[in-house]
């Protein structure tokens, strides 16, 4: 299918791709690749379209972050992360998609999700209150969604959890200023945020539960499958995509670095059987990986266009293989790089960066491996795993 959105990012592949180190000197996105990002549409992919959304298919997202990782690793990333955002606003309350998009349809809505806050239950709402890590892109995003624990009347989280989505305006949270240095993606600037004493109208939260079980966009009378895909299929495929789209960066560097080199020895790499064996095998995994990623995207999205629901055995297998596939795109780079050369490491190279960012990215807590295995084994043995285990599946 034609995917305009992904044409215009390869228009402008050279300019992504020279911001590249002005990011990582930053600490966050140059304004320049902000613009270009909006005008691209490429944060609307996910968008309703009664917003000015695209109501872009998963796969045809995840090919368009891909491609722009695959130039910056910073810009591929927020694309990724900030371009998720607007799929679950769409499961939200009307009252706060309006006050989100209703002046500006390319308002742009950080996170994290992780459930680092408490709710604490007030007339008409809740006091919010917590300390965040991660938050990438923050600096040019207006609202955020935030992980919380649902509190009782003294604050305290009840127990068993209750996770909720909580989604805020810019003057009710706090961006730490220098709480980003690290050593990949440094460019993506996900600083830490704080929240203190905030108040939240009930319209502005929303259950983890029902996302992560598919009622949301059930009770939100959202009818394009995009939005009927599980919440654990296409968080994670923005991240991951990324990473993927960074790995395929990482090889063409290489690629144009070891053309007409020498080796110390003499050999040309183009004379050296070793060094081809190794970019021919790196070739494949990372190309293997891509295949994987997006055919998952699209057998969850052709499902969900079927009305057929996902349980949680397919939801485990398809978080399985996505971890797979970066861990499998991530290694495959470790083993072009060493054959790179001592002058690839230099900092005025593209493959260290690229590097660099890869290995960050698969730090990332969706690509974790030992829960989504443990809980995708036991499933295919009939097995039921433990709550623990089904917390990112």
């Amino acid at each position: 299918m034609p995917n305009p959105v992904l044409d215009a990012v390869r228009e402008h592949a050279e300019e992504i791709a020279a911001l590249g180190p002005a990011h990582e000197a930053a600490g966050q996105l140059e304004d320049s690749a902000v613009k270009l990002l909006r005008d691209t549409g490429v944060i609307r992919m996910l968008q309703p379209a009664t917003y000015g959304g695209l109501e872009a298919t998963p796969r045809e997202w995840a090919e368009t972050v891909m491609a722009i990782a695959a130039q910056d690793g910073a810009t591929g990333w927020i694309a990724g992360i900030v371009g998720v955002h607007p799929w679950e606003m769409a499961m939200a309350d009307p009252k706060v998609q309006q006050e989100v998009w209703g002046q500006d349809p390319d308002t742009w809505i950080a996170s994290p999700y992780a459930p680092m806050g408490v709710l604490k239950p007030v007339d008409g709402g809740y006091v919010f209150n917590g300390h965040w890590q991660f938050s990438s892109g923050t600096d040019h995003c207006d609202w955020i969604f935030l992980g919380a624990f649902l509190g009782d009347d003294d604050g305290k989280p009840l127990m068993p959890p209750v996770n909720m989505h909580v989604i805020l305006p810019r003057s009710d949270y706090e961006i730490v200023p220098d709480s980003w240095d690290v050593v990949g993606l440094k460019g993506t600037g996900s600083k830490d945020v704080k929240v203190k004493d905030a108040f939240v109208p009930e319209y502005r939260v929303l259950p983890f539960s029902k996302v992560i079980s598919g009622k949301a966009p059930v009770e939100a009378g959202l009818t394009n499958p995009t939005y009927h895909v599980p919440f654990s299929t296409v968080f994670p495929l923005g991240i991951t995509s990324a990473v993927i789209g960074i790995c395929e960066g990482a090889l063409a560097h290489h690629l144009a670095y070891q053309k007409d080199r020498t080796q110390v020895t003499g050999t040309k790499i183009k004379d050296d059987p070793y060094v081809l064996y190794a970019i021919s095998e790196a070739a494949a995994d990372i190309g293997a990986s891509r295949t994987v990623l997006l055919d998952n995207a699209s057998r969850m999205y052709d499902k969900a266009a079927a009305g057929e629901r996902v349980g949680f055995e397919e939801r485990a297998a398809s978080r399985r293989d996505q971890v797979q596939a970066a861990w499998r795109a991530v290694r495959a780079v470790d083993e072009i790089v060493a054959r790179s050369g001592g002058n690839a490491m230099r900092m005025d190279q593209p493959i260290q960066r690229f590097w660099r960012d890869a290995h960050t990215g698969l730090a990332h807590a969706i690509h974790v491996p030992g829960t989504v295995f443990h809980a995708a084994g036991l499933t295919s043995l009939g097995v039921e795993p433990p709550p623990p285990m089904r917390a990112m599946i």
